[in-house]
C-alpha cells in the first residue's frame, strides 16, 4: 500500500493500489482518503488517488480461460458479413497467450495522474495530466464503445506537451479523462438512468471539482453523444465542443437531405451500417444482460464482441493481427489492452447497459425537440469513420459551428489510430477560444 498523500487535483503523486478479486473484477483499496477542501464551498470532497495493481492469479485465470475457449467452425464467406472471422481470432487469442503483457499496460496508465471521486452515487476514475505551459486550455475527453481510457492515452503526450509534439506551448491543454459509468476503474451504476445526460451533468460536476471555471469538451462514438448533450446542457464553464462522429444523423426520425455526391455518399454509408453493421447495436440497446453472461465468461467471447463494430475499424485490427500491419495506433498490444481492461474489470455488462440507457433516454424525449447548442462547435470528418459526415450536415445540425475540416486518414477510433492528427485537430479546432 502506498503512503497517504495530500493530493492537489492533477498533481503527480504517487497513488495507492487497486488489487484484484477472485470475481474477475477489480477493487480499489485506498488509504483513509485525503480531504479535498474548496475555498467556495462548505462540504468536502474526496478525490482520491488511484493506482492498478492486478494479482498474477487473475492473469494466469484469464489465459486458462483463453485456452478452455470451445472454437465455432469456420464462417462459410470470404468476408466478416456473418461476423468476426475465425482465423482473426484465432490468431488473437494466440497472441494473447503467448507474447501479450498487461503488465506493460498496467505501467502505462500508472505513470500517470489517476484519481476516482464519487459524483452521484457512483464513483468515477478519471486520468488528470496539467500541461507544464501557462494557460492551458482545460479539456474533457470522452471515450466510447468499445473503447476505454486506453484508446485515449496516446493523445496525451501531443495534447499537454504540444512543444515536444510539433506544436506551439500555447496549444497546450490540461486533460481530464474519465472512464465511462460502468466502464473501465468507474463504479457500476446501481439504479437506471444513468444516461447520457446526467453523464454529461456528472463531467461539469468533475471539471468543477477540478477548480475550472472555463473548459472545453471532446469525444467521439458514445463520447460525443456526451459532448453533445454538454453543448446543449451549457453548463458553466464550458465554452465549446468539438466531435468526430455526427451523432445527430444516427437515428435521426427524418434522414438528412441527399442531394450532393458527397451526401448521398454518407447515407449509404449509413444505410449499409444499420442493415449490416447495426447487431451490436441493437443487442445492446435491447438486451444488454443477455449479451452480458458471454462477455464475463469468456474472454473470446469478450473480445469477438468488441472487434464486431465497424467494417473499417475490424478489417484494421483483422491485419494487425494476421499480417502484422498495424493502422497507425491500432496495433496488436494496443487493442489487447483495451480488450483485457474490459475482461479484468469484469465490465462487459455494465457497458453494454450504456447503450440500453440511451435508447431509454430517446424513447421518453421522443417528440420533444432538444435544446440547440449555442456554444461554438468544432467538427472533424475521418475517412475511415462509419459515415463521412458533410459539412452540410454538420452546419444544421450546430449552425454555431466555427470549425470544419476533412482530414486524409484514420478512422472511427481516430484518437487511437492517429493520436498526433487528431491532437492537432484539437489545437485548431479550439484555437479561437483560448
Amino acid at each position: 500500500m502506498a503512503a497517504e498523500n495530500t493530493v492537489t487535483p492533477g498533481s503527480a503523486i504517487s497513488p495507492t493500489t487497486l488489487s484484484s478479486t477472485q470475481s474477475g473484477s477489480v477493487k480499489p483499496h485506498f488509504p483513509t482518503p485525503e480531504v479535498l477542501m474548496s475555498g467556495t464551498v462548505e462540504t468536502a470532497i474526496d478525490i482520491r488517488p488511484f493506482q492498478v495493481e492486478i494479482s498474477e492469479e487473475e492473469l494466469a485465470e484469464l489465459g486458462r480461460r483463453i485456452k478452455a475457449t470451445r472454437w465455432p467452425s469456420k464462417e462459410l464467406v470470404a468476408d466478416r458479413s456473418q461476423g468476426v472471422q475465425l482465423a482473426t481470432l484465432q490468431e488473437l487469442a494466440r497472441y494473447w497467450t503467448t507474447e501479450y503483457d498487461w503488465r506493460k499496460c498496467e505501467a502505462r496508465l500508472n505513470a500517470l495522474p489517476q484519481f476516482t471521486t464519487q459524483i452521484d452515487g457512483v464513483d468515477i476514475h478519471f486520468i488528470h495530466v496539467r500541461s507544464r505551459h501557462e494557460n492551458a486550455l482545460p479539456l474533457i475527453m470522452t471515450h466510447g464503445w468499445p473503447g476505454s481510457v486506453i484508446e485515449l492515452l496516446e493523445t496525451v503526450g501531443p495534447l499537454t506537451d504540444p512543444t515536444a509534439h510539433g506544436g506551439r506551448a500555447e496549444d497546450a491543454f490540461d486533460l481530464v479523462l474519465p472512464s465511462l459509468p460502468g466502464y473501465g476503474f468507474s463504479g457500476e451504476p446501481a439504479e437506471v438512468g444513468w444516461d447520457l445526460g446526467r453523464t454529461a451533468q456528472a463531467w461539469a460536476e468533475l471539471m468543477g471539482r477540478l477548480g475550472y471555471t472555463r473548459y472545453v469538451a471532446q469525444g467521439g462514438d458514445l463520447g460525443a453523444i456526451v459532448s453533445d448533450v454538454m453543448g446543449r446542457q451549457a453548463p458553466e464553464g464550458l465554452v465549446g465542443i468539438h466531435m468526430t462522429l455526427l451523432v445527430t444523423t444516427l437515428g435521426a426520425p427524418t434522414p438528412p437531405p441527399g442531394d450532393t455526391e458527397e451526401e448521398r455518399a454518407a447515407l449509404d454509408a449509413i444505410n449499409t451500417f444499420t442493415t449490416s453493421g447495426f447487431g451490436y447495436f441493437l443487442e445492446q440497446s435491447t438486451r444488454p444482460q443477455t449479451i452480458g453472461y458471454a462477455l464475463l465468461d469468456s474472454p473470446v467471447a469478450l473480445a469477438a464482441w468488441m472487434l464486431d463494430h465497424d467494417t473499417d475499424s475490424y478489417y484494421k485490427i483483422s491485419r494487425a493481427f494476421l499480417d502484422d500491419e498495424p493502422s497507425g495506433n491500432l496495433t496488436r498490444d494496443n487493442i489487447l489492452d483495451n480488450i483485457t481492461l474490459y475482461w479484468l474489470t469484469g465490465t462487459g455488462a455494465s457497458a453494454a447497459r450504456w447503450y440500453w440507457e440511451l435508447g431509454r433516454a430517446q424513447a421518453l424525449a421522443a417528440g420533444q425537440a432538444p435544446p440547440e447548442v449555442s456554444l461554438p462547435v468544432g467538427f472533424t470528418t475521418f475517412p475511415g469513420e462509419i459515415f463521412r459526415a458533410p459539412r452540410s450536415w454538420v452546419e444544421s445540425s450546430y449552425p454555431n459551428l466555427t470549425y470544419f475540416n476533412e482530414v486524409d486518414k484514420g478512422g472511427h477510433f481516430a484518437a487511437w489510430e492517429e493520436p498526433e492528427l487528431f491532437a492537432a485537430e484539437l489545437r485548431a479546432a479550439f484555437s479561437s477560444l483560448r
